[in-house]
């Protein structure tokens, strides 16, 4: 059984997860950011052949253009009948002409810290890291991910679209809410929520048990089997895989929802609670740790 314990010496580091955002924060939309986007593309590349495990390009289609998700896949090693697939994807892509270190940069450092320390610890179950490309156009490379696990057959425990992670606000009224919403959950945006269709209620709640377990403040909320109940969790790249009946979690510090710099060109890495950002990324370690798992060599 995965314990936090027995990898005390692999944490997220609050400088180190700084560091990933300042790395990505630049304007990266491909089409009117394309240099912007080349760059960020290819030091994600170097930051997640660091990590291990078998890293490769995954191409899709969007009209005549290539684009590339970036796969890394750490297998596990249970029994062959028994292993299922755990996915944990952030997008790289920005909207035009923001530096987008929220969105998404704090979510790719998550992932690169995820990465860092459960690729030494042995796993059960297959764990896979994505950086998704075209999420702000339709989720276009998480719509080619989903579609070929599909194909493939590939039996998934759960998929997780982390989206923005980093911003975070203890002032009160700071946070809004789609509906009613606001009636029953805080109005401080200093929490982490969890946003899960039914099939992915279990998992979901292993994750959130690790999240807490780091004192990372969590709130997991059901959108039915696709979203229905909260069609504002329909936004990032969970939706695919709810589309084929996968359990997947949206991971979020809400976005819009608490970040006023969400979208716009002020959304840059001074913005940020890194405080708060290692905090939800060692609890994330904790948790998806409990779903592949892991324990120490």
């Amino acid at each position: 059984m995965y314990a936090a314990k027995q990898s005390t010496s692999v944490q997220p580091e609050r400088a180190r997860l700084r560091a990933h955002v300042e790395a990505v924060a630049e304007p990266r939309c491909p089409r009117a950011n394309p240099k912007g986007h080349a760059r960020v593309k290819q030091r994600l590349l170097e930051r997640l052949s660091a990590i291990g495990g078998a890293l490769r390009v995954e191409p899709f289609l969007r009209g005549r253009v290539v684009h590339e998700n970036l796969v890394v896949d750490l297998p596990g090693d249970g029994d062959d009948g028994e292993r299922e697939l755990v996915v944990v994807g952030a997008h790289y892509d920005s909207v035009p002409d923001s530096p987008g270190a929220d969105d998404n940069g704090s979510a790719l450092a998550a992932l690169l810290e995820i990465g860092r320390c459960l690729a030494p610890l042995r796993r059960r179950h297959d764990l896979r890291l994505v950086a998704f490309d075209l999420e702000e156009v339709g989720f276009q490379g998480s719509r080619y991910h989903a579609a070929q696990c599909k194909w493939a057959r590939q039996p998934i425990r759960l998929m997780m679209s982390l989206e923005m992670v980093g911003y975070c606000s203890h002032a009160p009224g700071s946070q809004q809410y789609p509906g009613n919403l606001g009636k029953v959950l805080p109005d401080r945006g200093d929490f982490i929520g969890l946003l899960y269709n039914l099939r992915g209620l279990r998992s979901t709640y292993t994750l959130a048990r690790g999240l807490r377990a780091a004192e990372a403040r969590t709130f997991a909320l059901p959108t039915g089997f696709k979203g229905e109940w909260i069609p504002t969790s329909c936004r990032s790249d969970h939706v695919p895989f709810w589309e084929l009946g996968y359990p997947a979690v949206l991971v979020t510090d809400t976005a819009g929802l608490r970040n006023p710099h969400y979208h716009e060109p002020s959304d840059s890495p001074d913005t940020l609670d890194y405080e708060f950002l290692e905090t939800v990324s060692r609890g994330l370690v904790t948790g998806i740790g409990r779903l592949v798992g892991a324990r120490a060599e």
